[in-house]
């Protein structure tokens, strides 16, 4: 799943999601005041957009040239004081290593790699809150494939917000890990229970 694959996904639909935040970030930052705030694997910019109209300057980060122009498109429909506020990164995120302790929120929806790759890359990202900061971490959780929805074949793609905070070096803060369900449609149309995996945890305070 390169860059060629995703870009090719965005180009075969005029919209690929919803368009709307994910939920988690909505319930996770609701106390927190407005600072720097790394979006990662921001596709169409959904999140990207509600974050910078609540206020935060936001980096986000996209491996997809076609989802990111969306995006950029559709921050430049909410007006400048929206647009502004976002500045578009084109990354490969399976190298890429982000400035250290520079960012008070980072945020990864459903970034879905295999372990091999996963593990770095969530320590290189937890590496670049700052001091005090947030990391909130959302994926699909491995239970998922019991219930008949589409998700990636390989369980291993698949992880539970504990086995990202056990990578956590020490002095985190672990504010949420859980398996959140919320209901979803099966292969047959029927409503089913999904789980989303969600890690919320605080990086340590600067050392006086």
């Amino acid at each position: 799943m390169d860059e060629a694959f995703w870009d090719e996904r965005y180009r075969s639909a005029p919209q690929v999601w919803s368009g709307e935040p994910n939920p988690h970030l909505l319930t996770d930052t609701e106390a927190l005041s407005p600072g720097s705030a790394l979006d990662v694997g921001a596709g169409e910019g959904a999140d990207s957009i509600w974050l910078a109209e609540q206020g935060w300057q936001v980096t986000a980060v996209e491996w997809s040239t076609v989802a990111r122009e969306r995006g950029r498109e559709h921050a430049a429909e909410r007006g400048p004081s929206v647009a502004d506020r976002i500045t578009w990164l084109h990354a490969d995120l399976t190298v890429w290593e982000p400035p250290a302790a520079s960012f008070d929120l980072v945020s990864v929806h459903f970034m879905h790699l295999p372990s091999v790759e996963r593990t770095p890359m969530y320590r290189r990202l937890a590496a670049a809150v700052a001091p005090g900061g947030l990391l909130l971490v959302v994926g699909h959780h491995p239970s998922d494939l019991e219930t008949g929805v589409r998700r990636p074949a390989d369980p291993d793609l698949l992880f539970t917000a504990d086995a990202i905070a056990d990578d956590l070096a020490d002095g985190w803060t672990i504010l949420s890990c859980d398996a959140r369900p919320r209901a979803a449609v099966g292969p047959d149309g029927e409503e089913v229970t999904v789980h989303d995996a969600v890690l919320a945890a605080r990086a340590p305070e600067r050392a006086d």
